[in-house]
């Protein structure tokens, strides 16, 4: 794990303090937790997209190019 250093205003630091005891975590961890949301979003978005098409292929309804549906067919049903 590398070290990092930056530097952040005190009205900002001192708010982030305060939420950081109300988890019981530290500054430092949830600075970690957001940078690794931040490396980590576009892996996930592209996961959930390729598992969102598998499930479409995958899905035992299929609908006829046109198709619409109608209330009453709807509840007849």
């Amino acid at each position: 794990m590398k070290n990092i250093t930056f530097a952040v205003e005190d009205e900002v630091l001192d708010k982030v303090r305060v939420v950081a005891a109300q988890r019981k975590t530290t500054v430092n961890a949830i600075v970690r937790e957001f940078l690794t949301e931040i490396a980590t979003r576009d892996e996930r978005r592209e996961q959930a997209r390729r598992e969102l098409l598998e499930l479409s292929r995958n899905s035992p309804g299929r609908m006829r190019p046109g198709a619409r549906f109608d209330r009453e067919s709807t509840y007849d049903e």
